[in-house]
């Protein structure tokens, strides 16, 4: 298992890189199905995801709600705009914190390496001052956390 990269590019872009020990068809359903999202992306310990949608096809609504079990929490709005199967995600999405952040454009590929995935997710924001807000919120630390969530799940499932 490898631990997560996150770097920058340009003004406008986050690229974030995993690999896991797991086949992209395993990581690539981990990513569509709600049952197994539920289960590993929660961002740090003691969150959970009351409210999982996830309509796996092109147009389908993407809706996340979060909750740290004390009164707070935040959900994430989005739509998927291409999937190949096993292979690519294209979706759109935005935080609502309570009020939306702009719109974030994600290419997610999963690519065979070796026996398992690397995992490429660019993300695309529309200025500089958007992706240093979000890169500011603690979100390497939570997909940190998710991501070693979705390992352990993987090998569950596996």
């Amino acid at each position: 298992m490898s631990q997560l990269t996150l770097k920058t590019e340009g003004d406008t872009h986050v690229v974030v890189t995993r690999r896991f020990a797991a086949p992209p068809e395993a990581v690539y359903r981990a990513h569509m199905e709600p049952a197994l999202l539920k289960k590993w992306l929660l961002g740090p310990e003691g969150w959970t995801m009351p409210v999982c949608i996830n309509e796996a096809k092109p147009g389908g609504k993407i809706r996340y709600e979060w909750s740290d079990g004390k009164g707070g929490g935040f959900y994430l709005t989005g739509e998927f705009i291409s999937l190949e199967p096993f292979r690519r995600i294209v979706h759109v999405e935005r935080m609502h914190l309570p009020d939306a952040t702009p719109d974030n454009h994600v290419e997610t590929i999963f690519e065979p390496d070796g026996t398992g995935t690397l995992m490429t997710m660019r993300m695309t924001l529309p200025d500089s001052e958007t992706r240093t807000a979000m890169l500011a919120t603690g979100m390497e630390h939570g997909m940190e956390a998710s991501y070693a969530r979705l390992e352990e799940t993987l090998e569950e499932e596996g």
